[in-house]
């Protein structure tokens, strides 16, 4: 428990792979202590066991978003490892299957914007209100929402998804809630946009590194106490809403 004291702790969902991981790796690197949220017991061991090989301190976190028990059992070992948290990345996301029209408006498949909700915005509302105990414990708590500008209503970029693009800007929306529910509080809560990066969400078929795109996390995850609050960057600035 000396860890309670002298070090930051960061809860990463998602953290096994991706951009999840560089994150991971990131605040690692800068001497946080960063606990892996990942459902996969095996893909959780395995990025624990190469975060320790870069000489991370981590521990590992079963974390299904999705599920009460699960996410309430995650803050009771974030609690009972470390005692506090210092950082939450809502990291853990799903573009949701997009055959026969799933995610054309005209034929959308409401089954797959329930879905996609489920974990894109009721599952960091899970996580962020189950993690909130500790978040308050810490001197400058930081919550990080992993949104997309393909969510901006004003840029509408990429291509249409009818069920991932409005689950980024309900995201965001629930995003400046927090914001303003906690305004006279130390916790600080923004929006990152990681950018296309080459990952298996993308079929690795974009510009950006992982290490690219989680620069955004790391930076909003580690803002000082007079950041912003409530507002939605990438790595060139805000993003229009």
């Amino acid at each position: 428990m000396d860890r309670v004291n002298d070090t930051k702790t960061a809860l990463v969902t998602g953290a096994n792979k991706g951009i999840g991981f560089a994150i991971a790796q990131g605040l690692g690197a800068i001497g946080f202590t960063v606990a892996v949220g990942a459902r996969d017991d095996a893909r959780r061991a395995d990025a624990v066991e190469h975060l320790h090989a870069a000489g991370v301190d981590a521990f590992g976190v079963a974390l299904d978003v999705t599920s009460d028990d699960s996410v309430a059992a995650a803050a009771r070992t974030v609690e009972q490892t470390a005692g506090r948290l210092d950082v939450l990345v809502n990291n853990a996301g799903i573009s949701g299957r997009t055959d026969d029209g799933a995610q054309d408006p005209t034929t959308l498949d409401l089954d797959v914007v329930r879905t996609v909700l489920d974990t894109n915005v009721f599952g960091v509302v899970r996580v962020t209100n189950a993690m909130l105990p500790l978040l308050r414990r810490a001197h400058s708590p930081r919550i990080v929402n992993m949104s997309s500008d393909m969510g901006s209503l004003t840029r509408q970029t990429g291509p249409i998804l009818a069920a991932y693009a409005p689950s980024k800007s309900m995201l965001n929306s629930i995003t400046t809630q927090y914001a303003r529910r906690l305004a006279d509080t130390n916790v600080i809560v923004n929006a990152g946009c990681p950018g296309y990066v080459a990952t298996d969400f993308t079929g690795f078929n974009a510009p950006r590194t992982p290490e690219q795109g989680a620069a955004i996390a790391i930076r909003l995850a580690t803002l000082p106490d007079d950041g912003p609050r409530g507002a939605f960057f990438d790595e060139e600035g805000a993003v229009p809403w």
